[in-house]
């Protein structure tokens, strides 16, 4: 695994919530798995974790839908542990990381190979046919989205392809359960191999 990607921008200087080994261990499974076919990432906020995964698709001419809503998790909003007064708009009265994000992929030169979709996780699966080649669940850690980022989206990634889950933490202790209880969801399926975890990125494969 690389050290150094040579990006075009500091991704010390993106914002967001993605440790270093987590994003180079998305970035070493993407580039095996978007030669399957395009992949996806529900929740890329101002897009650090959107760069590791679209360098690498970047790398075999793929795609990467980047999904999401852009008004922040429930942690982000006005007066939560992670609002970011940045990021919030005062006259809509709502966080808005779009614009933000948008400015991220230009300086990252990745706007040839991410293709925003500023929607609801359940809406934007609603008619989905596109066999993904990864999937990489980061969208809101409530139980109600993760299931639904669960639900909606991991019978679509082919067979021989990657599910990613990020902030898992088996002790309640340390995080929220959400990305837990659809971790474990996946590893009682039946159609995932689990991978080593890495940080707190959980892993499988499309058996």
């Amino acid at each position: 695994m690389p050290a150094d990607l040579n990006l075009p921008i500091d991704i010390n200087s993106v914002k967001g919530f993605l440790a270093a080994d987590e994003g180079l261990a998305l970035y070493q499974y993407a580039l095996a798995a978007s030669k399957l076919g395009p992949c996806l990432e529900i929740g890329s906020y101002c897009g650090k974790s959107t760069i590791y995964f679209a360098t690498a698709c970047q790398q075999n001419n793929s795609i990467l839908y980047a999904l999401d809503h852009h008004r922040g998790s429930e942690e982000h909003q006005l007066g939560e542990e992670y609002h970011d007064p940045d990021l919030y708009d005062a006259g809509i009265e709502l966080m808005d990381s779009f614009r933000t994000f948008r400015i991220t992929m230009r300086e990252a030169q990745l706007e040839d190979t991410v293709v925003p979709i500023v929607s609801s996780s359940a809406v934007a699966s609603r008619h989905w046919a596109t066999p993904l080649g990864m999937v990489f669940i980061d969208g809101g850690h409530s139980e109600e989205a993760a299931q639904t980022d669960y639900r909606c989206w991991s019978t679509h990634i082919k067979p021989g392809g990657i599910l990613a889950i990020h902030d898992i933490f088996p002790n309640p202790e340390d995080g929220g359960q959400a990305p837990y209880n659809i971790w474990k969801l996946a590893k009682a399926s039946g159609l995932f191999e689990e991978l080593p975890t890495v940080n707190t990125l959980g892993l499988f494969r499309r058996k």
